[in-house]
């Protein structure tokens, strides 16, 4: 395993759209344990693919639990709402508070290419969003309603 650099905010790699993962092969597998090492380094809760400059719809999460490793994650249900503060890797020191659904339901594959379901509520519900997100060329900042200083919190 490796800790890998993560990219900030101004890299055009945040903002492109990542590749479906065809085959999950070594280079994928080693991909996933870099990321899990990269965001327990940085004290992370999730780690996107393009974060570490890798076009690829992968990420990985751990709220606490223990990693949670997603390829190829699409969101297939959503339900209620939450407002809570928000950061990432890759923006360092800035913070906002943005909305997100309260309960969320991940249609993804795992390590073995078995596509299961996974059901997140409050701050995991919360990641799932936010990497997401990262697949798809977008960072939270557009979705903050208030910036917050980290100062105060």
């Amino acid at each position: 395993m490796a800790i890998r650099t993560i990219v900030k905010r101004g890299d055009p790699v945040l903002s492109k759209t990542c590749r479906e993962v065809e085959k999950i092969d070594e280079r994928i597998l080693q991909l996933l344990d870099d990321m899990k090492e990269t965001m327990a380094a940085a004290n992370g809760v999730g780690l996107a693919a393009p974060q570490v400059g890798v076009l690829k719809r992968i990420a990985v999460i751990d709220v606490g639990d223990g990693p949670i490793e997603l390829i190829n994650p699409k969101i297939i249900a959503q339900s209620g709402r939450q407002n809570g503060a928000e950061g990432c890797l890759s923006v360092p020191g800035v913070f906002g508070e943005v909305e997100r659904p309260m309960h969320v339901t991940v249609q993804t594959q795992n390590r073995d290419g078995e596509t299961v379901q996974l059901v997140g509520h409050e701050l995991l519900a919360r990641a799932f969003c936010h990497e997401i997100e990262h697949l798809d060329g977008k960072l939270f900042l557009s979705r903050v309603t208030r910036f917050l200083d980290p100062e105060e919190e």
